[in-house]
């Protein structure tokens, strides 16, 4: 993912949008998996058809999502896609208004819960669940002294790293890639 293909958030209704647990899947059902229909996103997501297209409605609304009518086989099947692959934003954005400041964060917390509880679940799969992964999975952490430069630096540099990544063409091999989910966080913090 590009610096180009992440949208940068200023607009606490935005953020609102995107401060729901539901939408949150939503969107990742899209990173992950492309357009998809409402029915292949309540499968995924295990929720109603119906309130999977609220929500949809919700992130449109905020110029999130999209629909994307060249996917559709008939006029009653519809399709969406991520208008961006990815949103940012900076909590201090919205220092000037306390409501908007609320707003995000609460979405930066949402973020967090969903994060964790990616790294929680992994961590209660099956025994059998975990070997077949063998030593792919991993997690690191390291303390470093660095300026909020430095900091911004390794910043992009992780980014970049994920973004190869992720926008590698992947090999036409034969060999089953499962989505796999990986946060980094660099943030200012005392042992």
């Amino acid at each position: 993912m590009s610096h180009a293909d992440v949208r940068q958030v200023t607009d606490s209704r935005v953020l609102a949008a995107l401060a729901h647990p539901l939408r949150r899947r939503i969107m990742d059902v899209l990173k992950v998996h492309g357009p998809s229909t409402v029915g292949l996103i309540a499968e995924r997501t295990d929720q109603a058809p119906a309130n999977v297209s609220h929500h949809l409605k919700v992130l449109a609304a905020a110029e999130l999502v999209a629909e994307a009518p060249e996917l559709a086989r008939d006029r009653r099947e519809r399709w969406w896609r991520l208008r961006s692959r990815g949103v940012r934003w900076s909590n201090t954005d919205f220092d000037a208004d306390p409501a908007a400041r609320a707003v995000a964060d609460a979405a930066t917390s949402l973020n967090l819960d969903r994060q964790v509880a990616l790294a929680r679940a992994w961590h209660a799969a099956t025994d059998e669940e975990q070997a077949a992964w063998g030593d792919g999975p991993f997690s690191t952490d390291r303390w470093l002294h660095l300026t909020p430069e430095e900091l911004a630096e390794l910043g992009r540099e992780v980014i970049d790293l994920l973004a190869r990544w992720a926008d590698r063409e992947v090999p036409d091999d034969g060999r089953r890639r499962e989505p796999v989910f990986l946060f980094a966080y660099g943030i200012p913090a005392q042992p």
